[in-house]
């Protein structure tokens, strides 16, 4: 039996299943203390020259080869990020690629060819995009890692001196929202051998209830995600959007819920724990009405478990300066 991206999301609600999460209006927990505070920069408005604005403002240790992380998207996905945004964004920086990897699941990325079809059909021609496992694989190392020693990433990888992670922050059905940290932490592994270590299944056939879920997900996401920071170093950058989200990534396409949470805008920063930190803090700080179904979502899932994990790997800092920039 071969998985399709139905039964993958059939998979997701099952994990949640006997979940327990605390009130809908209950403040975001930080992940933890640390001495020292991260930088995040805020933008309310959502628009190109915003991007490119705090872009500027994180960029010094990006140079060479720039790999931008992007979720391109399920074919006529509602919710992606706006093709102009990125096209406007992408052609100021320099030797710059798009980068993505195939799916886990039968659908319309799963392999290299259907990918490049539905790159073109959601529009992103405007510059390279780079299928990061269409020629193979490479193991990143996890430092510190309870769950994992490395983790199977796209080859391409190797082939990139910076990375800038851009994100359409969201809900997630299995991770309970959709950050810096999980961009990366799947984004970046191959589709057929590193996605299944993150999710933690020997089969991607068995049984949903077989699947692991909830905490341990979150730990194996964070470490995958440690792999990816640790081997750009300094040179890696994080930029979320928080704009159309819904509770359903973007791998949802067509049938992601709409929206029940207003935009909120963007933020970056070179801390993927401050930044994912900032971006739950601000759907937390919305009325109870506005945020409900979000939080629901991640609370029903663990997502929060995606801070406190990246906290005990020493990914970054859970406390921060958010800087609103005019």
């Amino acid at each position: 039996m071969n998985m399709t991206r139905k039964d993958f999301l059939k998979t997701a609600g099952a994990c949640a299943l006997g979940a327990v999460g605390t009130a809908a209006g209950a403040e975001a927990p930080a992940a933890g203390t640390e001495t020292g505070r991260a930088k995040v920069y805020f933008s309310p408005v959502i628009d190109s020259d915003h991007l490119n604005k705090l872009y500027d403002l994180i960029k010094d240790n990006l140079s060479g080869k720039i790999a931008i992380k992007l979720h391109t998207g399920e074919r006529h996905g509602p919710n992606i990020l706006p093709r102009e945004m990125v096209k406007s964004l992408q052609a100021r920086i320099p030797e710059s690629t798009i980068v993505e990897t195939n799916t886990l699941y039968h659908g319309d990325r799963y392999t290299t060819e259907d990918h490049l079809k539905t790159l073109e059909i959601n529009g992103w021609t405007f510059c390279p995009v780079d299928i990061m496992d269409a020629e193979g694989t490479v193991n990143l190392p996890v430092k510190g890692g309870k769950h994992f020693k490395e983790v199977s990433m796209g080859g391409h990888i190797v082939n990139y001196d910076s990375m800038l992670v851009l994100t359409h922050f969201k809900g997630h059905a299995m991770g309970g929202f959709g950050g810096s940290m999980k961009n990366i932490a799947i984004g970046c592994a191959d589709g057929r051998i590193g996605k299944q270590q993150v999710h933690a299944v020997s089969d991607v056939n068995l049984p949903w209830d077989q699947w692991p879920g909830k905490e341990m997900l979150m730990e194996t996401m964070a470490e995958s995600a440690k792999a990816v920071c640790d081997y750009f170093g300094q040179k890696i950058v994080f930029i979320n959007v928080l704009r159309r989200m819904s509770v359903d990534c973007d791998c949802a396409g067509t049938s992601a819920a709409e929206p029940t949470i207003p935009d909120i805008g963007i933020l970056a920063s070179t801390d993927i724990l401050a930044i994912d930190q900032a971006s739950v803090d601000l759907v937390y700080g919305r009325p109870a009405a506005e945020k409900h179904d979000l939080v629901e979502r991640i609370e029903s899932r663990r997502g929060l478990h995606q801070l406190t994990a990246m906290k005990a790997l020493g990914m970054g800092h859970d406390q921060y300066d958010l800087i609103t920039v005019p």
